[in-house]
């Protein structure tokens, strides 16, 4: 591979030879050296680099899986330890173009549905690594149905009935029947399917894990009726288990959702009385089942996805 040109009028000149300039691509893979302290070395360079994968656009992968590596090779600094090339968005259909006026800028929509919603949509419409179509249409509704509608509603009643039947204090869970077998062992079953499609960067699928158990948490008070338990006060013990076992269901889906949600997981976090901040937490103790502080004061409600009305 040559690394210099005589094509091109600009560039950084060859020491002794200015008729040809080092090539762009040689140039520019080096910054991603030197942007965390090569050649100075020193904590951040040592904690950066090498990275754990490089992520780049499908269409530079010659750049970044052949000549990148021979060029840290060359010099004896270990490559990045995976690289994964992700695809490209359509719109309707269509390439973005600003001839066709069809540009989305992310800035825009940041500003309009919030980081967490938008990125939780750009994760879970498309599979990792393949290219995508979008709509405005596809990302509210993504927003409504499966952000405020489900997860939203997971939290928000299951706090409600917290406050309304316990006074907000989280109770004590008694003996666990089947209902709270088998939910607790979907959240044991999403806790290693999740980790296993974050190590495979299958992010959509993580999130299409989580969200059955999201799924299954509002099923099973669908199934188990906490408002009609609460009618007969010889049952209180049996809705104290109800909703713990709730809202230890909600918080290992909040703790899961972190990479994706990190603003709004943390809020939730909070309101379940989870202390300190949950892109901290460790999987592997933090994910154990039982980790619904018991005593801890909750809040009646946590809106964190209101509904998108266009």
């Amino acid at each position: 591979l040559s690394l210099s040109r005589t094509s091109l009028s600009w560039g950084i000149p060859v020491p002794d030879d200015p008729g040809h300039v080092i090539y762009v691509w040689y140039d520019a893979l080096t910054n991603y050296l030197t942007g965390v302290g090569y050649p100075d070395g020193g904590e951040q360079f040592n904690t950066f680099w090498p990275a754990d994968v490089h992520v780049v656009g499908k269409d530079i992968l010659r750049f970044h899986a052949v000549f990148w590596p021979a060029f840290l090779l060359s010099a004896g600094i270990p490559p990045p330890l995976g690289i994964f090339a992700h695809g490209w968005w359509t719109v309707e259909g269509q390439k973005m173009s600003k001839s066709l006026g069809n540009v989305v800028d992310p800035y825009d929509m940041v500003k309009t549905y919030g980081p967490d919603a938008f990125r939780y949509f750009l994760l879970r419409e498309v599979p990792f690594g393949q290219d995508g179509d979008f709509s405005r249409k596809a990302l509210v509704h993504r927003i409504n149905s499966e952000l405020a509608n489900d997860f939203g509603n997971l939290l928000n009643r299951s706090l409600g009935m917290l406050g309304k039947y316990f006074s907000g204090t989280v109770p004590s869970p008694g003996q666990p029947g089947e209902e709270e077998k088998a939910l607790r062992a979907k959240a044991e079953d999403t806790l290693h399917k999740v980790d296993e499609a974050m190590e495979e960067l299958e992010l959509g699928r993580a999130l299409a894990t989580i969200w059955e158990l999201v799924k299954a948490g509002n099923k099973y008070v669908d199934q188990t009726a906490p408002w009609a338990l609460a009618k007969d006060p010889a049952r209180r013990e049996r809705l104290g288990t109800v909703l713990y076992t709730v809202l230890e269901a909600a918080r290992i889906c909040v703790l899961l959702s972190t990479p994706c949600i990190p603003v709004a997981a943390q809020r939730m976090w909070e309101a379940l009385g989870c202390e300190g901040a949950v892109e901290k937490a460790v999987l592997s103790s933090a994910g154990r089942w039982g980790g619904l502080p018991e005593g801890a004061s909750l809040p009646r409600s946590a809106v964190v996805f209101p509904r998108i009305e266009e």
